[in-house]
């Protein structure tokens, strides 16, 4: 037997007895989570999953390597931007992390924006890469590419979550210049410079010496199928697990479990651990030094279980002009569980790069 026909074989045995294991665990656990998410959703308002304002029509943007990356312009409503925010979203998520942000921002009066929003490589509406292309230094270049297309001047904030953040980091190494000619603000939001692997939720599944992480991602490769069967037997079960790391809240409203459920499941299996690699040897520390004559939001919650506040507090030692905020009681993901001080926060930085642009740009007059 030839060595893919036995590997074939062995994934299929593989992929037969972990949907077995998967489906038996997730009828028992279905009632109980099932109970509670009605419980949660008779007594917590409940919001639609897509704004109703701000609509765009989405664009693509051509990376370097050719791969299409979705992407949407949210313009100024006075037609007078004082610059532009770039918004960066994290591993396994898409735009639609911005939910509540795209609407804020995009109302903001003092100073006016346009917004840039796009979908990582392999993410949401953008076309999936070859797994060698799914690397943090690759998003660098895709953002250096989107702000080529859809922000080729004027000042830049750019704001990145978790992944996002690193995105921004491997843009700061590669076009260092970028940060003192144009970007003026920068927001990192619970990410981390390196050792990811270190704590939290990516020292276990998403360590590249994980033989889960390892056994699941070549299943998902030999054997799609069984693995999105088995993924969408366990709903219920994944369900609970979102919310107990994408949040610190166990109250949290359904409707904003449901949007994060729905962002991860929009994604194949496979195509996100083809990123396990380049997550667990992310370290960028080097590359902060280049944040130095921006304006630097760190901001973490104090609950987060993926990538703990200890990276965020890593990150503000290495710059220590940057404001840091704490989000107590927030998990993973603050800009959706305490948007209201998450928008404060990006307002405040966004009014302190204004205020910095202006004079480096009117130098350029």
């Amino acid at each position: 037997m030839r060595r893919g026909q036995i590997l074939g074989a062995a994934a299929g045995a593989a992929g037969a007895a972990v949907t077995g294991v998967v489906v038996g665990v997730a009828a028992r656990k279905h009632s109980q989570i099932a109970a509670e998410r009605h419980r949660l959703a008779t007594q917590l308002s409940q919001e639609p999953a897509e704004f109703a304002g701000s609509i765009s029509e989405p664009c693509s943007v051509t990376a370097d390597d050719g791969v299409r990356i979705s992407a949407e312009e949210i313009e100024a409503r006075d037609g007078r931007p004082a610059l532009t925010v770039v918004l960066v979203h994290g591993f396994a998520l898409d735009r639609r992390t911005w939910h509540f942000q795209r609407q804020s921002l995009a109302d903001l009066a003092d100073p006016s924006i346009r917004l840039v929003l796009y979908d990582q490589r392999s993410h949401g509406a953008s076309e999936r890469a070859p797994r060698e292309s799914c690397t943090i230094e690759q998003l660098g270049h895709d953002l250096d590419a989107v702000i080529r297309a859809l922000a080729p001047e004027g000042p830049l904030v750019l704001v990145g979550h978790s992944m996002g953040g690193m995105t921004i980091m491997a843009l700061a190494e590669q076009h260092p210049a970028l940060f003192t000619e144009r970007v003026v603000g920068v927001a990192l939001i619970a990410t981390s410079a390196g050792q990811v692997a270190s704590s939290g939720l990516s020292a276990t599944l998403l360590s590249r010496h994980n033989p889960l992480t390892r056994g699941v991602s070549l299943l998902a490769r030999l054997q799609p199928k069984l693995v999105e069967a088995a993924r969408r037997a366990a709903g219920d079960v994944i369900w609970a697990i979102t919310r107990s790391f994408a949040y610190g809240d166990r109250n949290v409203a359904p409707w904003l479990v449901d949007l994060v459920d729905a962002m991860i499941s929009a994604n194949a299996v496979d195509a996100l651990t083809d990123f396990a690699d380049t997550v667990d040897s992310h370290n960028r520390l080097a590359a902060l030094p280049a944040l130095a004559e921006c304006e630097v939001l760190v901001a973490a919650g104090d609950a987060d279980r993926v990538i703990p506040v200890s990276h965020s507090d890593v990150i503000a030692a290495e710059l220590p002009d940057a404001t840091l905020v704490r989000f107590a009681g927030s998990g993973h993901l603050p800009m959706l569980e305490q948007p209201a001080a998450m928008d404060e926060a990006l307002v405040a930085l966004i009014r302190r790069s204004t205020a910095r642009a202006r004079p480096r740009f009117r130098r350029r007059a």
